[in-house]
């Protein structure tokens, strides 16, 4: 899901299948053959099976040549590195490094919008690859898996920081009430429990658009967890106040604020019939 000219992509991924291999470039090569961007992105698991693995990096280094030659004969399925994950795990993916993802999973993906992708190996469903610049862009040093979370307040848990986005979980008390400051580009998607946002009563699976905006959250009974995620290279300090903290409240003239509900497929893990979204 994408606002108009948004920066950033939100998405989920239901798996029933592995995913391609594939790379993604950074900003400057984007650049050079005409896109506006290049992705990296971000990966939170909502669901997995006991057997669901996700692959990142190669086990070893290559040369140019011998990752030409990796992908031109298919030995690079064997030379990504696969590993199980669970419910809850952040894997970060940073412009250039190869990564496919396997069958079994949820997952919300958070990525710089754009289309670049390059594939290396598609698990015999006969598409083109793209081989020039798949080499051209990889990294094919091993990649770190784990993403270690650190807690900025007893209610924002950092995920992911990079130049191009920040990466939240937030925990919301039941019926605490909240102003977001969402100086930037924001998105938030419910993963468990309710709230009010605004003048929209949103749940599991909605996702919200903020941009240049206070917006105000009450969270239900039940409260809420949710992912929220901005442009941006560090966290906002002062991105979530707690109602009747000084200038919480003070909302003035909202610019822009809108709530869009497409991923009711989130309510449930995968399972056959969801929707599959196929890279």
């Amino acid at each position: 899901m994408a606002a108009a000219d948004s920066s950033l992509l939100l998405k989920l991924l239901f798996t029933s299948q592995s995913l391609s291999i594939q790379v993604h470039p950074d900003d400057k090569f984007a650049l050079s053959i005409g896109l506006p961007r290049g992705k990296s992105e971000a990966w939170y698991v909502l669901s997995a099976t006991p057997e669901a693995k996700v692959a990142l990096g190669l086990n070893r280094r290559l040369t140019p040549q011998q990752l030409r030659d990796a992908i031109d004969d298919g030995s690079i399925s064997n030379l990504v590195v696969w590993q199980k994950v669970s419910q809850g795990e952040v894997i970060f993916v940073p412009a250039g490094t190869i990564h496919a993802i396997g069958a079994g999973l949820v997952i919300a993906e958070l990525q710089q919008r754009s289309d670049a992708t390059f594939r290396v190996f598609d698990h015999g469903r006969k598409r083109e690859l793209q081989v020039d610049s798949a080499v051209a862009v990889a990294n094919t040093s091993p990649a770190v898996f784990a993403v270690p979370p650190s807690q900025i307040t007893d209610e924002r848990t950092l995920l992911v920081a990079n130049p191009h986005f920040v990466f939240e979980r937030l925990t919301l008390a039941p019926n605490s009430a909240w102003c977001l400051a969402a100086e930037r580009e924001t998105w938030l998607l419910v993963l468990s429990g309710g709230a009010r946002v605004g003048s929209f009563d949103v749940g599991i699976g909605d996702a919200i658009f903020a941009q240049t905006d206070r917006v105000v959250i009450r969270a239900g009974t039940e409260g809420m967890v949710c992912l929220a995620a901005y442009t941006g290279g560090s966290p906002i300090s002062h991105l979530l106040q707690g109602v009747g903290e000084p200038n919480a409240l003070d909302l003035g003239r909202p610019d822009e604020e809108r709530v869009a509900t497409s991923f009711p497929q989130a309510k449930a893990g995968p399972a056959n019939g969801h929707p599959e979204i196929v890279q």
